[in-house]
């Protein structure tokens, strides 16, 4: 993209960020928060901020009703629905079901138990959300794309590399539309970093340092306890948590990744770390449940937190129990099967020389991604609050607030509902260039987490990424 050419004032005008008073002498992320506020907030939430409506309602058939499938997209259709209708919904898990064919008046033809047998029907719908768990996303991809489907769907691609290219191929065959929910890339945030970025407030993009803090409870309940736990089951850590990561690499940076050499290693979470005194499960009469950070009891029972994985139509003490005596989400954090890393060290390098390190800890006491971008010209440190950009010659600093632009608004800091508008638009348009992560674009970032795992499993070699064609 061709940069323009303007003074520095106008382009951090047009840019929507405040400029601090005077220089600040420190760079820490403190100093650089402090730096000024922001009045002007230009990048609205989706879909606040909308363009005109699609010509005609979608019709979409969700697979797995689950906390995405409901809560993240679908009820995109309750809030618009004249732009989505849900008009078919594959669930096992009956509440689940229920609960979706009633809030969309779903006919009981077009409710099923599995996704198999959404396919066993003549197409009778414009797009499928696929929002099943990883291992469980190939097939329903494939069946739906062979019907004539358009696709919305939930990262990670799939489990392989290989299917991941099944899929695009048969997208590329049948002229479909694949939008991959890299929700990152629709929230107004990442938004404004990538418009940073391309306006040249930075100069050329030198090198960036990303984190991504997990947050230890979040890590205890999705990747200890929960679904993504266990690499087989369903992915390792840097497809199934961080290809949005990966994916925001790619997307700001705008170039091709060449290399890249990956550790880490699970630490805390595995029976060697078990204290005396712990049992299999925390309802099993363990000795140190009330003083364990992870108890499971204090976590779902007491506090109610994270209840939107367990399979509860009713919420109370004796079905949170009933669940944790029996369920997953009931087990010792230090006795589960799981085998993905809670710290991983990823450093990738771009084209023209470009560097990217990036960091995933799962062991913080805070979530929120950090990102420094150093540039030619200054650099721009971001938390998801504020982004600051400095003036590397002058040492000026400017400040833009995202939190006012992303109050209110939908999961992913309007992510969520973001993605879905420019689905249904580019679904009834035909045109996948009103979307910015579809499948073809989407391929190198899940290829760059591939490659990264591949190296941490062969202690840090450095492993090619190279697309084929």
């Amino acid at each position: 993209m061709e940069k323009k050419q303007w003074n520095r004032r106008d382009l951090l005008k047009s840019l929507g960020v405040a400029a601090a008073a005077a220089p600040l002498a420190a760079s820490s992320p403190a100093n650089e928060m402090s730096a000024g506020r922001s009045s002007i907030q230009d990048l609205s939430p989706y879909p606040e901020k909308r363009d005109r409506k699609p010509g005609e309602t979608i019709k979409a058939i969700v697979v797995g009703a689950g906390s995405r499938g409901w809560g993240a997209y679908s009820s995109y259709g309750l809030k618009y629905p004249d732009e989505l209708q849900v008009v078919g919904v594959a669930e096992p898990i009956p509440y689940r079901r229920e609960r979706m064919s009633k809030a969309f008046n779903i006919p009981e033809k077009h409710q099923f138990t599995t996704w198999e047998h959404v396919f066993e029907l003549p197409k009778f719908a414009d797009a499928i959300i696929i929002t099943t768990p990883d291992d469980l996303h190939y097939g329903p991809a494939m069946a739906g794309l062979e019907l004539g489907y358009d696709l919305l769907l939930e990262k990670v691609i799939a489990q392989t590399w290989e299917e991941c290219n099944d899929i695009l191929r048969l997208t590329e065959k049948k002229g479909a539309i694949v939008a991959v929910c890299h929700v990152l890339r629709y929230n107004p945030y990442f938004r404004k970093m990538k418009e940073v970025i391309e306006a040249g407030a930075i100069g050329e993009v030198v090198s960036v340092q990303h984190l991504e803090p997990v947050e230890r409870i979040h890590m205890s309940h999705s990747f200890v306890r929960g679904n993504w736990r266990n690499s087989k089951k369903s992915n390792p850590m840097i497809l199934s948590k961080s290809c949005h990561d990966t994916d925001i690499l790619r997307w700001l940076i705008n170039k091709p990744s060449h290399k890249v050499s990956s550790f880490g290693s699970l630490s805390l979470f595995r029976e060697a770390m078990a204290p005396e005194g712990s049992t299999d499960r925390c309802t099993g009469g363990c000795a140190v449940e009330k003083d364990c950070p992870y108890s499971a009891i204090r976590l779902y029972k007491e506090q109610r937190g994270w209840l939107q994985h367990l399979n509860l139509e009713e919420v109370n003490d004796e079905t949170i129990l009933r669940e944790l005596k029996d369920g997953p989400y009931g087990r010792c954090v230090y006795r589960c099967d799981n085998d993905v890393v809670d710290h991983q060290v990823s450093n990738f390098e771009f084209e023209e020389g470009i560097t990217a390190a990036f960091s995933m800890e799962a062991l913080t006491h805070y979530g929120g991604r950090r990102t420094r971008i150093f540039g030619t010209e200054g650099d721009l440190f971001g938390d998801e609050k504020t982004l600051t950009i400095t003036n590397a010659i002058t040492g000026k600093q400017d400040v833009w607030d995202a939190r006012k632009a992303m109050k209110g608004s939908s999961g992913h800091g309007g992510g969520d509902h973001g993605l879905v508008h420019d689905f249904v638009r580019a679904v009834d348009k035909k045109d996948a260039s009103l979307l910015t992560s579809t499948i073809q674009v989407s391929m190198e970032s899940h290829l760059m987490g591939f490659q990264a795992e591949a190296s941490r499993l062969e202690g840090g070699k450095v492993m090619e990424i190279k697309l084929q064609g």
